[in-house]
């Protein structure tokens, strides 16, 4: 007796099994052979999309774009003044944002300040204006001039710490034109400071 009601067991495992099978091939659906074919079709679209618009971007210097561009500079702009104005003497988080000749002269005139035994303080109250001067495209590198007007608290120390420049207590306006440029064939969407003109 107690073998029926085991295979009578079985049987309904079997039959509960069956119909969990048949409601997830119903749910999830069945591969029918074409699976990779579309997968790769569809990632090929998907690709080309924004390879396209990428291509749109880099070669146009709208007003859009300008605006964009702007709003970068002017975190670059403060980034690079305070990293190169801070007292460890160091180009640390402005060294991605300089092309090789800038980040040279910046660290050579750093190395003479070290060596003067000096460090500058800087307190960066803020950006009042930066306006592009001019951009113009030389082959595939596009640079940007840029005027910015800021206004920072700075000051040159001894090691003693005595003011030897500057005023730690009087803000100072600042003029600067700096020029930008990146290669619009790269991938990196990351400009570089090439020059500074004042």
């Amino acid at each position: 007796m107690s073998y029926s009601f085991e295979y009578i067991d079985i049987i309904l495992l079997a039959m509960i099994a069956g119909f969990i099978f048949l409601r997830l091939r119903g749910i999830l659906g069945k591969r029918t052979g074409f699976e990779a074919e579309t997968t790769s079709q569809f990632e090929k679209v998907l690709n080309n999309v924004p390879a396209e618009k990428k291509i749109i971007q880099k070669e146009n210097f709208d007003n859009e774009a300008q605006q964009e561009f702007l709003k970068g500079a002017k975190i670059a702009y403060e980034t690079i003044i305070t990293d190169f104005s801070d007292n460890d003497n160091k180009l640390i988080a402005s060294k991605p944002l300089l092309s090789k000749k800038i980040h040279d002269q910046f660290e050579e005139a750093l190395k003479e300040r070290t060596k003067r035994g000096q460090y500058a303080e800087i307190t960066f109250i803020g950006i009042n204006s930066a306006k592009i001067k001019e951009h113009k495209k030389i082959d595939k590198i596009l640079n940007v001039t840029v005027d910015f007007v800021s206004e920072v608290i700075t000051c040159i120390k001894d090691k003693d710490k005595k003011v030897i420049s500057g005023d730690p207590e009087k803000i100072k306006k600042i003029y600067d034109t700096w020029i930008f440029s990146r290669d619009t064939r790269s991938n990196n969407p990351n400009w570089q400071l090439v020059d500074t003109l004042t």
